[in-house]
């Protein structure tokens, strides 16, 4: 399938953002994490922490339980046993799901086929209430699309956008809220090279402009290596690994020699 030229340009842009908070990177330890459904236990006493400020990824085959541990991450899941903490604090309490912003950017993009580019970003804003002046959200979906590469999009429908696009004004709806922890889940699946690399160009760039942790689950080996600080291989439940990218490639563990260094070869 043929690229499209917009999708060819570069993202990024050095303009000043415009933003209605600062963010404050947070940190997240999960400690002895379970979650089962039904007979299938996905999460087994899973332990990992997650540095303020870095980007971090969750590597793992399908069905290894990335999105799952994800959906925990941001509230959606409940644990059966343990906890999740993000600077100290439990997130499943009230007080803390109130005091820090988490986005999610779904492996689909979800986005609103009824609703513009700019309607689809600035939603979060406005369903709010979060900020009420319209100059103002306007500037903010400007910043942020300018940061994914989509500056001047915002009149056009999600139908008139290629799955890469839509994967990028996702991203940009996500950071329109100004987040302290940003989750991708899958954010290349079903794309092609070309843009796989765009959305980890997209993903690097973000901390040019936003001072925020990055959380990003994948089974995409090379995504993997491309972007993360450091890397946490998920297998069978648990966290078998967690390094800086040349630490995993160089680890001696069976399961995740398997897995990652048969790359390298």
């Amino acid at each position: 399938m043929a690229i499209r030229t917009e999708e060819k340009e570069s993202v990024a842009t050095s303009k000043p953002l415009f933003k209605y908070r600062e963010a404050r990177p947070v940190g997240v330890r999960i400690v002895n994490l379970n979650k089962s459904f039904g007979d299938n236990h996905v999460l087994r006493d899973l332990n990992l922490e997650i540095l303020p400020g870095e980007t971090l990824v969750i590597l793992g085959k399908s069905g290894s339980g990335k999105s799952v541990l994800l959906r925990h991450i941001v509230g959606l899941e409940k644990p059966d046993s343990g906890k999740i903490l993000i600077n100290g604090e439990d997130i499943n309490e009230a007080r803390s799901k109130r005091k820090y912003v988490i986005a999610m950017v779904f492996q689909s993009s979800a986005l609103f086929n009824s609703l513009t580019v700019e309607e689809n970003v600035a939603l979060y804003l406005r369903e709010h209430g979060i900020v009420k002046d319209e100059d103002a959200i306007k500037k903010i979906v400007g910043s942020v699309l300018s940061v994914v590469g989509l500056e001047g999009k915002e009149k056009v429908m999600p139908s008139e956008l290629s799955g890469g696009m839509k994967k990028r004004v996702a991203i940009a709806r996500a950071l329109a809220m100004n987040p302290d922890l940003i989750l991708f889940d899958e954010p290349t699946a079903e794309l092609d090279p070309m843009m796989t690399r765009t959305i980890g160009d997209v993903i690097k760039n973000l901390r040019r402009h936003f001072e925020v942790t990055q959380v990003v689950v994948t089974h995409d080996v090379d995504l993997a290596f491309y972007i993360a600080d450091r890397i946490a291989v998920l297998s069978d439940g648990k966290i078998v690994e967690v390094g800086t990218p040349e630490e995993v490639r160089k680890s001696e563990n069976p399961v995740v020699k398997g897995f990652i260094n048969t790359r390298f070869e």
